[in-house]
């Protein structure tokens, strides 16, 4: 077990913020992983994945764990079903790929999302109306206090809306070292229907060719993240920086005459979603640059690192946001990406 101290951990966050480690170690298998465990047992850790959906603050004052655990495995294959074992190290936009290569259905909707697969289901990540949970079948963890390995179903996992029990009572008890996807197998069945309700997916597949399939829905999304969100191998960001709110929909028809044009997506008979970018980009910040953090220009709900920006520079921005929608609204966006502060 190789151990670097006051390691640079700028080029391992997407948003390319400098930040050091008081010490790192990337783990490529199980019995490396419960080596670490076992040698840091008595320190806090941090479990670093693909470095998306987080923006790191402050140097981290506690050591790393970087799990860089590979493999993509089709379990088992029956009644038009797979089940697909990925290790958590593995690329999440090339298990889609993988998955479309091989004609399985479930998480087409999900291509071109940032990060990596063990971190997928901590977030339950979501887009064009797909969500992790949707295909979920179960994750095999190993507890951090004693390198017991077990299995968590998605029951034990409490998906909500970018929610799981990996961020409220399981917080730091776990290192998710594998998931199982239970999806459609298209080369022995056609019961799948394609998830495109989301318009902006519908429009953008219309203007491709050919049959629609899982394919041309992959290929329109990718489309549409290109288009829309920066590269982060470009411009430093984390996607999505917040969650689209969720409110009462009396509250909602209150918000629409004084907002005419303020939109929302249904959610069930008593609330409504609202596009936080929609939001921000009516507040004024759309496009804005403070020093080397900023809005992106195309997306709104997107908040980017122009080279220089500190983790504290671009939280700034984000509490600005936040204030400016709250007193303009009425209505508070919470963050999407973790805030790693220490």
């Amino acid at each position: 077990m190789e151990i670097k101290h006051h390691y640079q951990l700028k080029e391992h966050n997407t948003f390319g913020v400098s930040a050091f480690a008081k010490a790192y170690s990337a783990v490529t298998s199980l019995q490396q992983l419960r080596e670490v465990l076992g040698f840091y047992c008595e320190q806090e850790l941090f479990i670093l994945g693909g470095g998306s959906n987080m923006l790191i603050i402050n140097d981290l004052e506690r050591p790393v764990v970087h799990i860089m655990l590979k493999g993509t495995e089709v379990q088992k294959q029956e009644n038009g079903t797979v089940i697909l074992k990925v290790m958590a190290g593995e690329n999440w936009h090339e298990v889609v790929l993988f998955c479309i290569q091989n004609n399985f259905a479930g998480i087409e909707n999900l291509a071109l999302i940032p990060g990596n697969t063990g971190t997928a289901p901590i977030q339950n990540i979501g887009a064009y109306g797909v969500e992790l949970k949707d295909v979920f079948y179960s994750c095999d963890v190993m507890e951090v206090s004693t390198g017991k390995e077990s299995t968590l179903s998605k029951a034990d996992c409490k998906f909500g809306y970018r929610d799981s029990i990996f961020k409220n009572e399981a917080l730091g008890k776990y290192v998710i070292t594998s998931v199982k996807f239970e999806l459609k197998d298209l080369n022995v069945t056609q019961e799948y229907t394609l998830n495109t309700n989301y318009g902006v997916l519908q429009e953008e597949m219309n203007q491709l060719p050919g049959n629609n399939d899982i394919n041309k829905v992959a290929q329109a999304v990718i489309n549409i993240r290109t288009n829309k969100l920066p590269d982060p191998r470009i411009i430093g960001n984390s996607g999505s920086f917040f969650k689209n709110p969720i409110i009462l929909r009396s509250e909602y028809d209150d918000l629409v005459r004084m907002h005419p044009q303020l939109p929302c997506y249904e959610v069930d008979e008593d609330r409504v979603k609202i596009p936080a970018g929609w939001l921000i980009d009516q507040s004024g910040f759309k496009g804005k640059r403070y020093g080397d953090a900023g809005v992106h220009d195309k997306q709104a709900l997107v908040l980017v690192n122009h080279g220089k920006a500190t983790g504290k520079e671009i939280l700034e921005v984000a509490r600005n946001i936040q204030k400016a929608v709250k007193l303009r609204f009425g209505i508070v966006i919470e963050t999407e990406v973790n805030l790693i502060e220490n």
